[in-house]
């Protein structure tokens, strides 16, 4: 398993924050494939797919047309097939109560989208660190929780 990539998904409708987030992920010491969806429903349709290969991490903006984060957190936490993947809520909210019931809901992570190039890659790279050290050593990902 170490020398396989870490597949990463970002489910987010805005396309200045996809090549954000691509720029400061390839920078990542940790060798990534990186597959991207525009909003809820492409994501839904995506993961469903009996040919995805599915993610190891999720990262799932809460603000999209369609079907919003909050309606795919739910129904990723409602599906036998999905309910065990990492997901990392990557959104421009900072309100308490959106992260209490993303939290609530079955997020892994709660992402503040950070507008500065540095500060995102400091953040991916912890995220995917820790997603990493999950996905190879076997520990229980429920406890894989943490707000940045």
């Amino acid at each position: 398993m170490k020398h396989e990539e870490l597949h990463v998904l970002l489910a987010d409708d805005d396309d200045d924050d996809r090549l954000f987030f691509k720029d400061a992920i390839e920078e990542v010491k940790v060798k990534t494939v990186v597959n991207m969806v525009n909003d809820g429903v492409e994501l839904m349709d995506y993961l469903n797919n009996p040919s995805t290969r599915l993610p190891n991490l999720l990262f799932l903006d809460l603000n999209m047309p369609r079907k919003d984060g909050m309606e795919c957190l739910i129904e990723i936490r409602g599906n036998h097939k999905l309910k065990d993947l990492s997901i990392a809520i990557y959104s421009t909210s900072a309100l308490e109560t959106d992260i209490e019931e993303t939290f609530v809901k079955g997020a892994n992570i709660y992402i503040r989208k950070p507008n500065d190039f540095e500060e995102l890659k400091t953040i991916l790279e912890k995220v995917i660190n820790i997603n990493w050290q999950y996905h190879t050593s076997g520990f229980n990902k429920e406890h894989f929780l943490l707000t940045l």
